[in-house]
């Protein structure tokens, strides 16, 4: 499996904290949903014990799918690509003023 059982285990406990569901309701107006975590905890197990293809083929597409997920979102900020011209003048000194 992509990570070890217990990981998915401690991710399906945070879920259900009383602080990350608080946390995520204030943040989203919605509880969140946990039952991802605990359906790949069962894969995995399912895994380890049985060697069952259709639970690995079900966690790697798990995975695939919390991967797309964060990558979907745009960064708040442009990178860069290159340092700003006057990178090495001090601070405040020798910069035009904008008025």
């Amino acid at each position: 499996p992509p990570r070890a059982c217990d990981d998915y285990w401690s991710e399906f406990r945070h879920c259900k904290s009383l602080w990350n569901r608080f946390h995520h309701y204030y943040t989203h107006g919605t509880s969140p949903s946990c039952q991802q975590w605990k359906e790949d905890y069962r894969n995995c197990r399912e895994w380890e014990k049985r060697k069952s293809t259709e639970a690995k083929e079900a966690l790697q597409r798990s995975e695939r799918n919390r991967v797309a997920e964060q990558t979907k979102f745009t960064p708040v900020w442009k990178l860069r690509q290159y340092p700003p011209r006057d990178w090495n003048m001090p601070l405040n000194q020798d910069k035009p003023q904008d008025s």
